[in-house]
């Protein structure tokens, strides 16, 4: 009975130090969570489901699409929904988050942020921004992950690009991190610092509109942007 008892005990005690042991990591878990509330259903070009059939639908129905409803957000949806949030006073960038979707009287599987709210809001814009950043440059110091952020906010200021945060990420070719998927990991919180010191105003790039991979790069186009500065392995300019 004695060594029963004693056996009983060091399996009790076992079992709360894995509960000691986990509790951090479910903490994280939470964590997590919490930040993903803030990161709301968006589509864009190249997603693919009953959300984009849903979004096609609204838009053959008010003429706005001509074509047909094949789920496949390609130019053709893109250009629609362009032309329904400059007829309707929304953010024109090509996206449908929220408030676009509220628009067209739909509601995207996912979405957490209330219909008046808008499509994405700071705490959004910030998570987002730092899948975008763990994307692009995640193997780059800190300072060049604050840069690639900034390189995003500055297109949002610009006439030549979306006006939104989620607009310039996934306006279509602009990131590679989009085009390959990886902006759908989850980042670090490296990349979540970085997001949050370029909104809050940090610019290592004094205003620069692009970066690129020299060693990387394909574009033709983009060596003939001015290089103004580099960091690590990214090369930015005008």
């Amino acid at each position: 009975m004695k060594k029963f008892t004693i056996m009983t005990m060091i399996f009790v005690l076992v079992f709360l130090s894995i509960l000691m042991f986990y509790e951090p990591n479910i903490n994280s878990i939470e964590s997590t969570s919490r930040y993903n509330m803030y990161a709301p259903q968006i589509l864009y070009w190249g997603t693919q489901g009953q959300d984009v059939k849903n979004v096609q639908w609204q838009l053959v129905k008010w003429k706005y699409l001509i074509g047909k409803v094949d789920g496949v957000y390609g130019a053709e949806t893109y250009r629609a929904v362009r032309r329904f949030q400059a007829k309707n006073g929304l953010s024109v960038d090509g996206v449908v988050g929220p408030r676009t979707a509220a628009a067209l009287g739909i509601t995207l599987r996912g979405t957490t942020a209330p219909a008046s709210a808008q499509g994405i809001n700071r705490r959004g814009d910030e998570y987002l921004l730092a899948r975008a950043i763990h994307g692009e440059a995640r193997g780059e110091p800190y300072i060049g992950k604050v840069a690639v952020g900034a390189v995003v906010l500055n297109r949002t200021r610009s006439p030549k690009f979306p006006n939104t945060v989620a607009g310039v990420i996934y306006q279509p070719l602009a990131f590679t991190a989009v085009a390959d998927g990886q902006i759908n990991l989850t980042p670090g919180k490296d990349s979540i610092k970085a997001a949050r010191d370029a909104l809050n105003g940090w610019d290592p790039t004094y205003g620069c509109l692009y970066y690129w991979n020299p060693a990387t790069a394909t574009s033709r186009w983009i060596w003939s942007r001015k290089v103004t500065l580099k960091i690590g392995k990214h090369w930015f300019g005008l």
